[in-house]
């Protein structure tokens, strides 16, 4: 076994434990014990350094092997794309477009935006898209926030 397929088993092992209720309950458990410790160690610089220590051991750990978690799932995901568009009707040159730069993702951003309007125009589009598209026409353009109340009086300030 390669120290690259120790290392994915182990990521996929953390992963699917640290994702679990039973994880979060057994931290908690972990802090509360912490905590009632602090006035037998008369809330001592090492009580606190424990804590300290760990937290920022386990974080600084838990980043790479959610980083490498979530790019696994990303390019496996990517794979399933690609595999989608290479044997479909849809254009072959979407295949990859991930690895291109945030200035020309814009560009076929806007260009499949415009193509749709296009069809949209024609009244070709399906139902379900076209209220896609609406919805997100509605999320771009800004709002007045609402306070939500309906009472049109004014609140009296504490």
């Amino acid at each position: 076994m390669t120290v690259t397929q120790a290392f994915t088993q182990f990521a996929n092992m953390v992963s699917r434990i640290t994702g679990r209720a039973w994880t979060f309950i057994v931290c908690i458990a972990l802090v509360a014990v912490w905590a009632a410790t602090g006035p037998i160690f008369h809330y001592s610089d090492t009580w606190q350094l424990i804590i300290n220590t760990s937290t920022t051991i386990i974080t600084f750990l838990m980043v790479f092997l959610i980083q490498n978690t979530q790019n696994r799932d990303n390019a496996a995901l990517q794979a399933k794309l690609d595999e989608l568009i290479r044997i479909s009707e849809a254009e072959n040159r979407y295949i990859g477009i991930e690895k291109l730069t945030d200035t020309e993702l814009e560009g076929i951003l806007e260009e499949v935006e415009q193509h749709a309007d296009v069809i949209e125009d024609s009244g070709t589009q399906s139902e379900p898209a076209a209220a896609a598209r609406a919805s997100r026409r509605k999320s771009a353009t800004p709002k007045k926030k609402s306070s939500g109340r309906t009472n049109t009086r004014p609140r009296k300030r504490a």
